[in-house]
């Protein structure tokens, strides 16, 4: 599920424009459980609810135990994020005054405060949930403040003891080398490993994480690296990682969910992108660079390149991530 981080990060913006605009509202959300970890960093949220039902499933007992639950607490308002009908079953049943979201699956019945989305007007995915906080036609001008996680220092320490790692004077360079959505978003390994070795040499410490899908890239950087790179992936929880990541010096990523949360404990970032579309959904951070060759082929948006080549990425050189990384740090680090 971690292909769905990056949209739960970028929700906060919606989160904070809320009580920005309510100050003394109650916040709840309806979240996967594997998010709830990410919403506890969210200062804004009240509470995180389980939602029994795996993506995809209907599972109609289960929607409404969970109606009747949500029904005793009188929320005036359910703001529905993703645009499946089954997402509108819930707030529907729990008899929720208001019920705002975007047109989307024959949901007309499900909702009473539907808007038609006009991808040219709102373009970005920020947006789009932003948008939701204020009234129907609100024009896209109005304030997008970027999503910024909270850190436990005591959970934080617990996790340098529990890896053995050290996090005195060394400078630490984040690798998040993978990407759920497939191949089309991943820099080769050979030239994260390049990178690595560069910053191994100048006395950097190199941080790889990723989800227990990415252990293989993880591992082949690392192996191209003699080893000498801390290999966190597929080992840490989401909270952990959330932890850990904050202490990196920099970042450097695919677009992937760990970008975006990078880009939440404002961090230098650097983003590489391949397939996907940097003006769709950029990490929502001041300090970050992204880093594409703009070919004519993408963004295609595809999981594999149609072509075969991926030359978006595999044309992509180290030195260019490499100036990006100096460029962000140089401010930081004089």
């Amino acid at each position: 599920d971690s292909s769905w981080v990056g949209d739960m990060v970028m929700a906060q913006s919606l989160f904070i424009a809320l009580k920005k605009k309510y100050p003394d509202c109650q916040l709840d959300i309806v979240a996967p459980a594997w998010s709830l970890p990410l919403i506890a960093r969210m200062p804004e949220i009240t509470t995180g609810i389980e939602m029994p039902v795996g993506h995809g499933k209907l599972d109609l007992k289960a929607r409404k135990q969970l109606a009747n639950q949500l029904q005793k607490k009188n929320y005036q308002q359910a703001i529905i994020l993703p645009n499946s009908l089954k997402s509108a079953l819930v707030p529907f049943l729990a008899k929720i005054p208001i019920r705002t979201g975007w047109r989307g699956e024959i949901r007309y019945f499900l909702l009473n405060d539907i808007r038609s989305l006009n991808k040219k007007i709102y373009t970005k995915t920020v947006q789009r949930f932003v948008a939701l906080a204020y009234p129907k036609n609100t024009p896209p001008d109005f304030e997008i403040l970027p999503p910024k996680l909270a850190i436990n220092i005591e959970t934080r320490q617990q996790a340098v003891k529990k890896y053995q790692l050290k996090i005195d004077q060394q400078k630490i360079l984040t690798l998040c080398a993978g990407a759920e959505f497939g191949a089309s978003k991943r820099w080769p390994e050979q030239y994260y490993a390049d990178l690595a070795k560069k910053y191994i040499q100048q006395g950097w410490q190199v941080w790889l994480f990723g989800s227990a899908k990415d252990q293989v890239v993880c591992n082949t950087i690392n192996q191209y690296c003699d080893h000498q790179a801390m290999d966190l992936s597929g080992r840490t929880t989401l909270a952990e990682a959330i932890d850990l990541i904050s202490l990196s010096t920099a970042v450097v990523s695919n677009d992937s969910g760990l970008m975006h949360i990078a880009a939440a404990l404002h961090l230098p970032v650097v983003a590489i992108y391949g397939s996907t579309d940097p003006f769709f959904t950029p990490p929502l951070n001041q300090q970050h660079q992204i880093v594409r060759l703009n070919l004519s082929c993408s963004p295609c948006f595809q999981r594999e390149c149609p072509k075969q080549h991926l030359n978006c990425l595999s044309q992509l050189p180290v030195n260019m991530v490499d100036n990006a990384i100096i460029k962000l740090t140089s401010k930081t680090l004089s």
